[in-house]
């Protein structure tokens, strides 16, 4: 692994990126739809910092950690499905009410899209929350490619949504750089045959970032285009 001081640069042509704790901080809002859910059931709400480390893989798997942490009575597949709707209607009443860009986000986008790179967003999330995030932080325009948690036949850490977005792009996976939080990211890079960058001040789900296969950490996005050049065509 290459930190951003020695950094490998990458030829490639296109790049990845997960949405939570990569592109935008979501905590707060998950934060609050979690509790209100808690709340409705019962149950102690929990402190935003404990949330953050059930964050990557996905709404229902968030939810069901939540509840195992809360010593919830178990429930039937029927009653997690009703669960996970009332908690996805928390979370659009109160979707980017406190989620913000991280800082150099927007800039790194801007500068990318520019020099001619191809953008995609891969991410867990439930499909139906993540353009209406990325119109909400304003960063829509950028993104020739979106592949929610619904949109490949699985989600990360398998290989399918990265592949999904390569397709969409138009580019080969090996020329497609996924940047990412979390091991997900990571280990479906692995799988598809993409490098791979983590950040280090996302969701991590209780692990150092130091401990993933990523080909190198990159402190911030703003620092992105260093990382970067266009890939030459070998035809």
């Amino acid at each position: 692994m290459v930190s951003a001081e020695e950094a490998h640069v990458f030829e490639v042509d296109a790049i990845a990126f997960d949405l939570d704790g990569t592109l935008l901080d979501t905590i707060h809002d998950l934060t609050a739809a979690v509790n209100m859910l808690l709340v409705e059931e019962g149950l102690a709400p929990l402190p935003k910092d404990t949330i953050r480390d059930l964050v990557g893989k996905g709404m229902s798997n968030l939810l069901a950690r939540t509840l195992k942490l809360c010593k919830a009575p178990a429930r039937d597949d029927a009653a997690m499905a009703a669960l996970l709707l009332r908690y996805q209607h928390h979370y659009a009443a109160v979707l980017g009410d406190e989620t913000v860009a991280y800082e150099g986000v927007l800039d790194a986008l801007a500068q990318l899209s520019a020099e001619g790179y191809k953008l995609a967003v891969v991410t867990n999330k439930a499909t139906r929350f993540v353009r209406p995030h990325l119109e909400h932080a304003a960063m829509q325009q950028y993104f020739a490619s979106v592949v929610g948690g619904d949109d490949a036949s699985a989600k990360k850490p398998d290989a399918a949504p990265l592949l999904l977005a390569a397709q969409q792009l138009g580019v080969a996976p090996g020329r497609l750089l996924m940047v990412g939080d979390s091991a997900n990211d990571i280990d479906a890079a692995r799988a598809a045959g993409c490098p791979a960058l983590a950040v280090p001040y996302g969701y991590t789900e209780g692990r150092p970032v130091q401990s993933f296969a990523a080909d190198g950490i990159v402190d911030s996005l703003a620092d992105l285009p260093n990382w970067v050049r266009r890939a030459r065509s070998s035809t």
